[in-house]
């Protein structure tokens, strides 16, 4: 009997649920929360950051596991392996540095912990972000009540989450930031499937962003490899 070949997946799917059932199935994650967590993450790579993480709040009503000071600890050991240091980008939008800290705590002290040190808190505004720190070879967590959730559930799983966007940063346009996303994807997947997730169901931009980004891997020919 003739064995049938096994085909790759592209699919698209929602919310931290969906993340979480993702990567269960051992497929690459691609979280997209275009306003803002994910843009904000992108602005963070074409900066420098030599990683990109995700992480819930401290309090987030979600019914999936999260676990924030686990994403520290990865992150602050990182960070002291490069000699670098972690920046932290998270809510509220508006206020004082000290305001946003009280959001990640149990980020910031999974990062403490895990021998790093904290080098800014910076507001999740997207592509902006860019201008505000220098990302240079920088271990970047963004914490968010929809894309951070999503990458946290996910990521407890296993590692191979990424983020992506369809917004402008500050020297790519839409269809460009989309294209990188899909390339970084499909070199980390090396065959593998791959899960698009619209961090929020009710959002329009993310669900339009992980259509845009799944239809490119597939332009890209990843279906045909």
């Amino acid at each position: 009997m003739e064995r049938l070949q096994k085909t790759k997946e592209v699919i698209t799917t929602f919310n931290a649920s969906g993340a979480l059932r993702a990567a269960k199935l051992d497929f690459v994650v691609v979280i997209v929360d275009v306003i803002d967590m994910s843009t904000s993450a992108e602005a963070a790579i074409e900066k420098g950051a030599i990683s990109v993480l995700g992480a819930s709040p401290d309090i987030s009503k979600v019914p999936v596991y999260v676990n924030p000071y686990k994403i520290g600890l990865a992150a602050g050991s990182r960070a002291k392996g490069l000699g670098s240091k972690v920046i932290i980008i998270t809510e509220p939008r508006w206020g004082e540095e000290w305001e946003r800290a009280k959001n990640c705590r149990k980020l910031i002290s999974g990062i403490h912990d895990g021998g790093g040190e904290v080098g800014g808190i910076i507001p999740n505004i997207g592509a902006e972000v860019g201008k505000m720190l220098d990302f240079t070879d920088k271990v970047v967590v963004c914490v968010s009540d929809t894309g951070g959730v999503a990458f946290d559930a996910a990521w407890q799983v296993q590692k191979d989450i990424l983020t992506g966007t369809i917004a402008r940063t500050m020297t790519t346009k839409g269809k460009e930031t989309a294209f990188l996303a899909a390339k970084r994807a499909i070199d980390l997947a090396k065959g593998r499937n791959i899960a698009i997730v619209a961090a929020s169901a009710n959002s329009l931009e993310d669900v339009l962003g992980a259509g845009f980004i799944a239809q490119t891997i597939i332009e890209l020919g990843y279906l045909n490899g």
